[in-house]
């Protein structure tokens, strides 16, 4: 595949994940304890729980283009100081002015990506109803403490896809309130491997802010995580573009650290779903470099060495098709 208000205290966690069969809209196995705006869970050692399935790694250099999780327009403050058990950037989210107001909230993916765990954790660890979405590259970010999960562990999932709603559940004798445990992380070197959160672009300003989501706003359906520069690499930057209808964009960038452009195809359509896409380039005097097939967000990268040579690329997407004249030379 190519993947391409009322704050609580944190909570424990241990290295080791038991799970059972996951069913879609699936709530806790025991009754939540009741929320207590006084409570805190149990400081304890935090860790990786194991993923349930595996996806193939991707080459993906960087972050995806996070928004917040939650449906457009609502405003969430997040607070990552009033929990003793947090290690670093992890964010709990609410809104509402009671304890209790924020349950059954929404709680959307902040981008798109690969289920690889939704399960309740039980007396496992604080996490609860956690879901943990792989976004390629390393990133992955973890929704914890969720009253319902909405999606199953091996799915596919896009930007501002409902994954689950907000609550309380955590390991038995953890009286929390409702919220929204939020963390990114890259790599899997806990806790370094946490990264600071961003939203549409700005990181989130820690330790206490309020953030308003653009989380698929504008009726325009669900935004690619890719860019060109994401999927080309460091030092790349677009020097020239060709739309391809609504289904996408073809992009040549250049790396002028050691002259070599790259061609990315990105998707604007069917995203998340395999349909046929193509990138290719194209160094005067050379052979054509292509790659194509049945991708979920964009083809690419391709690149050559460049420096001083004229070049033609293009791509496909959807029925569109662009083939650029020989250009560029020199750049």
């Amino acid at each position: 595949m190519r993947p391409r208000g009322v704050l609580t205290a944190g909570f424990a966690l241990l290295f080791s994940l038991t799970t059972g069969p996951i069913a879609t809209a699936w709530a806790a196995p025991t009754p939540s304890p009741s929320p207590t705006s006084s409570s805190k869970e149990d400081e304890g050692e935090m860790g990786n729980p194991a993923n349930q399935v595996d996806v193939p790694p991707v080459s993906t250099l960087a972050a995806p283009s996070f928004q917040l999780p939650f449906p457009c327009g609502q405003t969430w403050t997040g607070n990552s100081s009033n929990s003793s058990a947090h290690k670093s950037y992890e964010i709990d989210f609410n809104r509402g002015s009671t304890a209790d107001a924020d349950r059954g909230d929404t709680v959307v993916a902040a981008a798109a990506g690969t289920v690889v765990i939704s399960a309740h954790q039980g007396s496992t660890n604080g996490y609860g109803n956690l879901v943990k979405i792989d976004h390629g590259g390393g990133w992955t970010t973890y929704y914890a403490h969720l009253t319902v999960r909405s999606v199953s562990a091996g799915a596919q999932v896009t930007q501002g896809q409902k994954i689950g709603t907000v609550g309380n559940t955590s390991k038995p004798g953890n009286n929390i309130s409702p919220h929204l445990h939020y963390e990114v992380r890259q790599g899997t070197s806990y806790p370094s491997n946490i990264r600071k959160a961003t939203f549409n672009g700005a990181t989130f300003g820690y330790p206490n802010a309020s953030v308003t989501s653009k989380n698929k706003c504008g009726g325009g359906g669900s935004t690619n995580p890719h860019t060109a520069e994401s999927v080309c690499g460091a030092g790349y930057k677009v020097i020239d573009s060709a739309a391809l209808g609504t289904s996408g964009t073809v992009y040549l960038t250049f790396n002028s650290g050691n002259g070599n452009n790259c061609v990315a195809t990105i998707k604007k359509a069917s995203l998340g779903k395999a349909t046929a896409t193509t990138a290719y380039l194209e160094v005067e005097g050379k052979t054509r470099a292509t790659d194509t097939g049945n991708f979920e967000y964009y083809a690419g990268p391709v690149r050559a060495a460049a420096a001083g040579k004229c070049v033609k690329w293009g791509g496909k997407a959807g029925s569109s098709t662009y083939n650029s004249p020989s250009e560029h030379c020199g750049s």
